[in-house]
This record gives structure tokens, sequence and C-alpha cells, in this order.
């Protein structure tokens, strides 16, 4: 089975780039080379191997397509994706095709949004919020967790 691919434009040079889902290393665009947003949509059977396995940090948006709010945060995600391209990768998990993971990660409103690194939870919030919150969000997350894994290092 091979993994799906979404075409992604190239916010440098505006060329679309077939992405796929699964991948080693980080897209970059074919015309450019530039980094490439990485967006990717899982679901309970693809979810470990989309967004857990996954070497860059990955931003989890467990939405609904009933939920408002949830289509009005995708455009931010995606600038989001946009913006910090190269350093995470945006998965999109509809819960209700998702009872799973909706259960493994607690999700009681949508959209809830988690970071992850290498299958770890490092941050999670709920609600939708303007894109450069959004990004603030992300990057304390990354900051915060780069921290702490040199801590112990540092500790000793």
């Amino acid at each position: 089975m091979s993994a799906p691919t979404r075409t992604v434009r190239c916010p440098n040079c505006q060329k679309n780039n077939r992405v796929p889902a699964i991948a080693e290393g980080r897209p970059r665009c074919g015309n450019c080379h530039r980094p490439l947003p990485w967006i990717a949509d899982a679901d309970d059977g693809s979810f470990a191997q989309v967004a857990e396995q996954a070497d860059i940090p990955v931003l989890v948006d467990l939405w609904a397509t009933w939920c408002g709010p949830c289509r009005m945060v995708s455009p931010a995600l995606e600038q989001v994706a946009a913006d910090l391209a190269g350093q995470i990768k945006l998965v999109k998990v509809d819960v209700d095709a998702s009872p799973s993971l909706s259960r493994r990660f607690e999700v009681q409103a949508v959209p809830t949004l988690m970071v992850l690194d290498r299958g770890r939870v490092i941050a999670r919030q709920a609600g939708a919020v303007p894109a450069p919150a959004l990004r603030h969000w992300v990057e304390q997350a990354l900051e915060d967790n780069a921290r702490s894994a040199s801590s112990p290092a540092e500790a000793s």
C-alpha cells in the first residue's frame, strides 16, 4: 500500500508539489528546494506511521466535520505549517472517523491540538485560536521540549 499524497503549493516559488503522508526526511520543493509545509491526514490505522514515527515534531489537529471552530482554525493551522515548514508536520485527524484515537487522547472538545515529539505529547490545548497565537504556542512547545531534553546533561 502506498502512502497517500497531498498537493502543496511552495510558499517560496508557488509551484505545486506532491508530498507523501509518510516519508523519511523533510519534504522540499522540487523546483526551488526550499522546505515545504508537510500536511497529512491520519486515522486509527495510519496514525502510528504518519504521526508517531515522524522524525520531526508533529502538530496534530483532532477535528470534526460538523465543528465550526474546526473549520475556522484549519486555515490558521495550514499557515503555521507553512511558516514552520521543515520544522513541523501537520497531521489532521477526523475524530468521528477515528474513535480509537479519540478515546486514546481523551478528546472532550474539538478542535483539540497537540504537539508530539517522537510520539510523546509535549503540548496540548483545546479550542480555535488565530494563526499568530497558534504559531507562538507551537514554537513555545518546541523550545520547552528542547530545553527539557538538554537539562539532564546540564544537571550532572
